[in-house]
């Protein structure tokens, strides 16, 4: 067989096998048939979260992931500046959420508002963490630390 007539074969079966493969375009998509059934309406009292960033976050009880942001929280005020405070105060903040009887993140939490100049929520860190651990050696820093603020 020479070259003219394989590459004829060419010309004529390949677009024969995948000429219509290529031409072939789907089917629009068509709703389902409801058979004469009226549809129910979506439920309008919980709508449904097109994105999972826009639902509200949960806390659950997790004294680990309290430990992990109160670790990151200090780095963060590790770094002396304002925006390092504010980050700070944000995990702190997640600290607390996570494990409401930690002492050590409203202390924290505390010592970063104290930075930030927000005397009000740093007296109420403080207070809190009088409540929870009045005996520990947190509690006599953080009534050393109200008696600044006031």
């Amino acid at each position: 067989m020479t070259r003219k007539s394989f590459f004829a074969c060419l010309l004529v079966f390949v677009p024969a096998f995948c000429g219509p493969a290529f031409e072939q375009q789907p089917a629009p998509a068509q709703p389902p048939a409801n058979n004469g059934q009226a549809q129910e309406p979506p439920d309008e009292s919980e709508p449904p979260e097109e994105d999972d960033a826009a639902k509200p976050r949960t806390y659950p009880f997790n004294p680990l992931e309290a430990d992990r942001n109160i670790r990151v929280g200090n780095f963060y005020m590790h770094q002396g500046t304002a925006r390092g405070y504010r980050a700070a105060v944000g995990r702190f903040e997640d600290a607390t959420k996570y494990n409401p009887n930690s002492a050590e993140a409203f202390f924290r939490l505390g010592e970063a508002e104290q930075k930030l100049k927000n005397k009000d929520k740093a007296k109420a860190a403080f207070q809190r963490v009088v409540q929870i651990a009045p005996d520990s050696k947190l509690a006599k820093d953080a009534k050393k630390r109200l008696g600044q603020l006031s």
